[in-house]
């Protein structure tokens, strides 16, 4: 028994090294200058090795997404159990994509170059099942609170909008911000100052007043609302983010 709990443990450390390797190879040689063959090479592991761990290239890729969804999954769960109105809640959702993005670049920039890589074809059935499932559970708590706001009062919506159409605006804007910082670098030179994701937050902001979600952000202090989700749910990880500046 403890045999096969020591070997199992070894496929998951030998795994996590491979993905560890295959991440900083995508991010430095892109989608293009990911294979099989460098990374065997990379790692000193046989290609039989590797195959071992991932089908092909693309479910090597969908390997990747899947570690980086659960990561911040784990951080949006969390998120979850803080206490406030609806648009506050859903503020603190954006603050776990926060917390997600400052101490795990390497990790959403890996996510964002995937996100562009067809992976219907040759990708493990299973973790695309599992990356479709993550994404519409992200997309349901988000859902869940603009509903929420809709029943409080907070929140108008006229035709065509519905809570799914708020969550998919709100998802659109997380990723594309950090699409076009990744892809389109020119277009961010005069925001360089400003971090993503304290982009991304202010995007948002000024989509969520133009619906007319309650509190604007002229009536609230969400700097102050910030705060308190870092303190109450990510103290230690708000330590880290002020130690690295």
């Amino acid at each position: 028994m403890s045999t096969t709990t020591r070997k199992q443990r070894e496929i998951r450390q030998r795994e996590a090294y491979l993905l560890d390797v295959a991440r900083k190879m995508l991010m430095e040689q892109g989608f293009a200058g990911l294979s099989m063959d460098r990374l065997a090479e990379a790692t000193e592991y046989s290609k039989g090795t590797v195959y071992q761990h991932f089908s092909t290239k693309e479910d090597l890729v969908a390997a990747l997404a899947v570690q980086s969804i659960e990561n911040r999954r784990e951080l949006f769960e969390r998120a979850l159990a803080f206490q406030g109105r609806p648009r506050e809640r859903v503020f603190a959702l954006g603050v776990a994509d926060e917390v997600f993005g400052r101490l795990h670049p390497q990790y959403y920039k890996a996510e964002m170059v995937i996100r562009l890589a067809n992976l219907q074809d040759r990708a493990d059935v299973q973790r695309r099942k599992l990356l479709q499932e993550r994404d519409r559970e992200c997309a349901g708590w988000v859902r869940e609170i603009v509903a929420a706001a809709v029943a409080a009062g907070d929140l108008t919506l006229g035709e065509p909008w519905s809570p799914e159409g708020i969550a998919a605006a709100i998802f659109a804007i997380a990723v594309g911000t950090h699409l076009g910082q990744l892809h389109c670098e020119p277009l961010f030179d005069d925001v360089q100052a400003l971090h993503p994701c304290c982009l991304k937050r202010e995007s948002v902001a000024m989509m969520l007043d133009g619906f007319g979600w309650r509190p604007l952000h002229t009536e609230w202090d969400y700097d102050a609302t910030r705060i308190r989700v870092m303190e109450s749910i990510f103290p230690e990880e708000w330590r880290r983010i002020r130690e690295e500046g």
